[in-house]
């Protein structure tokens, strides 16, 4: 492991594009060290490019596909040669599906688990050793894993998608109980239907200006990051307004 640097720094997954490049900005703003991570590397480093104009610091670029093992352990590991430390860890790289407890393929249902609930577990345990050494040194790391509304209230057509981010969310709950004493903390963020490309299967029927956006989600994930490490945020979930409180 590298030296630990004297900078924040925070491994965002997802980053490419929607809520993990909306948040991966505004840690860029506070002129964090990230490390971004995606499938794809060229869209990875035209936002790398976006990142350092808007006051990051060092920016590393990891691609790894949340199917791969080998892949997300290297990735933790990437981030911790990099830096020597980890603030935060924000877990967003995700995939939806949508069908019927009928008619969901269960190669569907295997998938969302691998990317949804398995890739954040292996990169939990492979982050974790720089998460406890941060906050021994710097009395704090935070982990920010991007669930959904879906995983408090149920949604039709979304019952695996919702399952796994019901285990998302009960596997950060967990993690705390077990590090939050050693100053390593984790809270889902469980928002309703966002603004991303990832709704542009309803948005006839919901109009996009109608929807959390991106930022908002952004605004709570970063908000999390000033937290101290005897503050525990568990899970916050993000609505819409009027009859749609408890429903995404």
């Amino acid at each position: 492991m590298s030296t630990s640097s004297n900078n924040r720094s925070a491994l965002v997954t997802g980053a490419s594009r929607g809520i993990g490049a909306a948040i991966a900005d505004r840690f860029a703003a506070d002129g964090l060290d990230l490390t971004i991570s995606a499938r794809g590397r060229e869209a990875l480093e035209a936002k790398a490019v976006e990142l350092r104009e808007r006051g990051a610091g060092r920016v590393e670029v990891v691609p790894a596909d949340m199917t791969d093992a080998e892949a997300i352990s290297a990735l933790g590991a990437a981030h911790a040669e990099a830096f020597g430390r980890c603030d935060a860890l924000v877990i967003n790289a995700g995939m939806g599906s949508k069908g019927s407890v009928a008619e969901l393929p269960v190669k569907r249902f295997d998938r969302l688990y691998q990317v949804n609930v398995r890739a954040p577990f292996i990169l939990l345990q492979s982050a974790l050793p720089t998460l406890r050494d941060t906050a021994r040194v710097h009395g704090v790391a935070k982990v920010v894993a991007v669930a959904s509304i879906t995983g408090v209230y149920p949604e039709p057509d979304l019952s695996a998608y919702g399952a796994t981010k019901a285990a998302l969310i009960s596997l950060c709950e967990t993690f705390n109980l077990e590090e939050s004493e050693n100053g390593v903390s984790a809270t889902t963020i469980a928002p309703g239907y966002v603004n991303t490309d990832m709704t542009d299967w309803l948005k006839d029927r919901i109009r996009p200006e109608e929807m959390i956006t991106a930022a908002d989600v952004a605004v709570m994930a970063h908000s999390v990051t000033q937290l101290s490490r005897y503050a525990v945020l568990p899970n916050v979930v993000l609505t819409r307004p009027g009859t749609n409180l408890h429903r995404a």
